[in-house]
């Protein structure tokens, strides 16, 4: 079944189960739309193993279950798909969080004036999101990358701003939406500045025609830019952050869930896939200023997170953080860096999933739904489950060592110690941060006196337990056992390190080197 169109399956299934979602009308049972929405999310869940058995892992930096088709060939447009070890690892974390989001939210009231309605209205965008999450980490056309990087903004902008909590959903929606359309209005002068200089024809866009192109040192360098730009807000990366926090304290726990864990890896994934190879001059010119700025993300979105009152910003503050990790190891330009970044991905999707579904749960468990830190107290005697699986997923936050963030993490800091001593040595600090923001957080909120009126909160449900156990154990597996997810990253690393040119410090080297290395 080689032959067979396994990324376009995974592309196809949720829209149609969107439009069967959307189909069941406002009239159907809350139970039946989720039903339905879970059949589908656990249908995506059996292509993509079938997806898994043909990829060739012994060869994971050639892109494999390609597709290529002519779109619009007028503009030199394709629909071009395939996938690598790191765009497939992103591609299953994408897939594997939607049941488990739709799980989360099996008993939670999407409409606030209590209309059903609304829950498929939901769901069935959950559904959308994901077919295009699948779509953008498996694009090879740059054009097509580009539709896929806006389309997603319209899912997620009625998902926080319809769907939210708080008087400020709408604000935080129209906040994520002008900073993302002004990325990507950027981006597009630089797609469009970047077709004129390769060959042109009617695959003018695919991302093979435009690796290696001479288009001259001030061109390359303004095109990077560019796309730099729009990926380093959809990451995001500091000082263009600040959208993340307002969103993530807005939305649904599961949308944060999607748009932390998942779509903002497509900032750091172009970074990965896009700037470094279509533009290796620039990067390597603007590297020193990144890994500054990377430096910056990593302490500077730890320190607001410990100063945080609300316990969703908390958990968005930490990602700003260890974006700041992921893009220090694309910039710091070593196979071991490179690879750990490509891991931190993954990991990080898992960890944050949990962290943010978890505290949902928390959340919802409130009388008052309240995010107030200060407004928990104790509760480690009151729902002993739920407390052990917010430290679990804290501890990973803080890549406690057993866990997978801790893998990704020394290879970030081992690679880019050999090319980078300084920033390395500083990023550090992060690490202590991480231990302040997540231990405190956990001693206030379940530890101490019980806070008055929460003496009866009830422990997860067993739905709750299925929903986030397959993340612990995730963390657990891959912290223990990541070779698997190792051998998907390894070779793409390499690849990516010829197609820069950059020659690696010596202990870099040795730190990767094994038997067919020379």
């Amino acid at each position: 079944m080689i032959d067979f169109p396994w990324l376009t399956t995974l592309v196809v299934v949720p829209l149609v189960g969107a439009l069967v979602v959307l189909g069941l009308g406002a009239t159907a049972a809350r139970t039946r739309v989720r039903g339905v929405t879970l059949g589908f999310s656990l249908v995506e869940v059996a292509v993509l193993v079938g997806a898994f058995t043909q990829f060739d892992t012994s060869n994971a930096q050639t892109y494999q279950l390609a597709e290529t088709h002519s779109w619009i060939p007028q503009l030199g447009v394709s629909y071009a798909v395939g996938v690598d070890g790191v765009s497939l690892l992103l591609v299953a974390l994408a897939v594997g969080l939607v049941p488990l989001v739709v799980g989360a939210a099996w008993r939670e009231n999407l409409a606030p004036d209590g209309g059903i309605g609304r829950t498929g209205g939901y769901l069935a965008l959950v559904l959308v999101l994901e077919a295009f999450m699948v779509a953008v980490f498996a694009a090879r056309d740059v054009f097509f990358f580009y539709v896929l990087f806006e389309a997603m903004l319209i899912p997620v902008y009625f998902m926080i701003g319809a769907f939210g909590r708080g008087a400020q959903r709408r604000y935080a929606a129209i906040k994520f939406l002008i900073f993302s359309l002004a990325g990507g209005l950027v981006m597009l002068v630089a797609v469009i500045a970047l077709y004129q200089q390769g060959p042109g024809g009617e695959q003018g866009f695919l991302t093979d025609n435009l690796v290696g192109l001479d288009m001259g040192r001030s061109t390359e360098r303004l095109l990077f830019l560019g796309f730099f730009l729009a990926f380093a807000i959809k990451a995001p990366l500091f000082p263009v952050h600040t959208w993340l926090a307002d969103a993530a304290q807005s939305a649904p726990a599961g949308t944060s869930a999607l748009l932390v864990g998942v779509l903002d890896k497509v900032g750091t994934f172009g970074m990965l896939t896009l700037c470094l190879p279509l533009f290796p001059e620039a990067s390597r010119w603007a590297a020193p200023v990144v890994i500054v700025l990377a430096v910056v993300s990593i302490l500077y979105g730890a320190i607001l997170a410990i100063g945080q009152k609300d316990l969703m910003r908390l958990v968005a503050y930490t990602s700003v953080s260890h974006f700041g990790f992921i893009v220090l190891g694309i910039f710091a330009f070593t196979r071991l860096s490179v690879s750990g970044s490509s891991l931190y991905m993954l990991n990080h999707g898992i960890s944050t999933g949990a962290l943010f579904l978890v505290a949902g749960f928390l959340v919802a468990r409130h009388p008052e739904r309240s995010q107030r830190i200060a407004d928990y107290g104790g509760l480690q005697k009151v729902v002993p489950v739920l407390a052990g699986t917010f430290l679990v997923a804290g501890l990973s936050a803080l890549s406690l060592p057993g866990l997978s963030t801790f893998v990704s993490e020394i290879m970030v800091f081992l690679g880019t110690y050999a090319s980078n001593g300084p920033a390395a040595v500083v990023a550090t600090i992060g690490v202590v941060l991480a231990a302040l923001y997540v231990l405190l957080t956990y001693q206030r909120v379940f530890t101490g006196p019980v806070r008055d009126g929460l003496e009866t909160m009830p422990d997860l449900v067993a739905r709750e337990r299925w929903v986030v156990g397959p993340l612990l154990a995730a963390l657990l597996v891959l912290g223990l056992y990541p070779a698997p997810a190792l051998d998907l990253v390894r070779a793409p690393a390499e690849q990516t390190m010829a197609t820069i040119g950059v020659t690696e410090p010596a202990a870099a080297s040795a730190g990767t080197t094994d038997g067919s290395d020379s």
